[in-house]
């Protein structure tokens, strides 16, 4: 096998697994949390992330993660209008104050469920897709299923209290990974710090959009049965930090948890996306094909959570077969992209075939093999069997 020794410096390879040196972790009360680097998925701290909580109206990213895809998929209009049914507008908690039987444009209701929380506008937009809002929660509970939030059952759109009506924060924090990803025009939404409706202007309720400049989301949510709950996202400095916080005593603890969680992130840790899936990493001989190279690369752009400090103390290797032959179809694993910080490997990535080379015609072949058989009886390819 051949061994490539590459130095990295400021921008690097891989998924960080392990560190010398772990910052103090601050003092939280939070009956559970997570903060996750959004671009790496790396899990930075958590507290009980897969014990099983209500969300209250942390339900509602689910709510318009389905309603987004919806309207990806053309099946609903920004200005289509929704009927109000009794049923969404007797709904209890907080609300968007709309009217019973009005016609209500489907932009206002995303704002209503993203600034206000109106569970009368959950609802109302539930029906309007499902049918009903039960018929809505298998909808919800299938995206959950393919986003792999395994340990998430959901009843509702809004998040009032039901016993079968659960999540934990580390599903939660692939939820807003998805939603920020997949849909980040309707993202934006959730910065908006006000929306007037029916003549009654609301406050967003996440108080970190005005105390911290970095912040430009997501949803809190307040039940008795679920405490004081809170998604929140920022980015600093080209990296994004996403908090999730369940079972908060107080708004002002759910609030001052996360705002902890952020600026530790921030502090110590840094996000570096460097590597570009197209990108080559080494042009390789190929034997017997129509081509004398091959690319090869990763399937895939990675990016690296890494402490400030470690940033320099990376290598990297590309390990693939010293004799490769031909015919290889673009997208075939071929070897493995290996990260070490500090001699210990921290992450493996597949190397595979930028491009397809087909089998060359009978004399390129005859030719490849006559070369291949002196440099094996010469021992330039080792043990390796022509």
């Amino acid at each position: 096998m051949r061994y490539l020794i590459i130095i990295l410096s400021l921008f690097m390879f891989g998924e960080i697994f392990a560190v010398d040196f772990v910052p103090e972790q601050p003092s939280l009360s939070t009956k559970a949390f997570i903060l996750v680097d959004y671009d790496s998925g790396k899990v930075l701290l958590e507290k009980n992330s897969e014990q099983k909580l209500e969300p209250a109206s942390l339900t509602k990213i689910m709510t318009m993660y389905v309603v987004d895809h919806e309207i990806k998929e053309g099946r609903l209009s920004l200005n289509d209008e929704i009927t109000v049914s009794k049923q969404a507008w007797q709904t209890m908690g907080s609300r968007m104050f709309l009217d019973v039987n009005s016609k209500v444009k489907v932009s206002d209701v995303i704002k209503g469920i993203i600034i206000q929380s109106g569970n009368d506008a959950s609802v109302a937009i539930a029906e309007h897709i499902a049918g009903s809002e039960q018929a809505f929660a298998h909808l919800m509970n299938d995206y959950a299923a393919t986003l792999g939030m395994n340990n998430s059952h959901f009843t509702n759109a809004t998040g009032l209290p039901d016993p079968d009506h659960y999540t934990t924060t580390q599903d939660l924090a692939t939820l807003a990974m998805a939603s920020i990803k997949e849909h980040p025009a309707s993202y934006t939404i959730y910065s908006q710090k006000s929306f007037v409706y029916n003549n009654i202007e609301q406050n967003n309720r996440n108080k970190l959009l005005w105390r911290n400049s970095v912040v430009d989301g997501i949803k809190t949510g307040q039940t008795d049965n679920a405490g004081y709950c809170l998604a929140v996202s920022g980015v600093k400095d080209n990296t994004r930090l996403i908090a999730i916080l369940l079972g908060a005593k107080t708004d002002e603890v759910r609030t001052t948890d996360a705002n902890k969680l952020l600026t530790w992130g921030f502090r110590f840790f840094a996000s570096h996306k460097i590597y570009q899936h197209d990108k080559i990493l080494e042009t390789a001989r190929i034997w017997g094909g129509s081509n004398k190279t091959i690319d090869i690369g990763l399937s895939q752009d990675v990016y690296l959570s890494l402490l400030k400090n470690d940033i320099n103390k990376l290598t990297a290797s590309l390990n693939i077969p010293k004799l490769i032959k031909a015919p290889l179809n673009k997208g075939e694993k071929i070897g493995t992209y290996t990260v070490k910080l500090k001699e210990k490997i921290i992450a493996e990535y597949p190397a595979i075939t930028l491009n397809d080379v087909k089998k060359g015609n009978l004399l390129s072949r005859i030719s490849d093999q006559i070369i291949m058989y002196y440099n094996v009886l010469f021992g330039k390819f080792g043990t390796d069997k022509v």
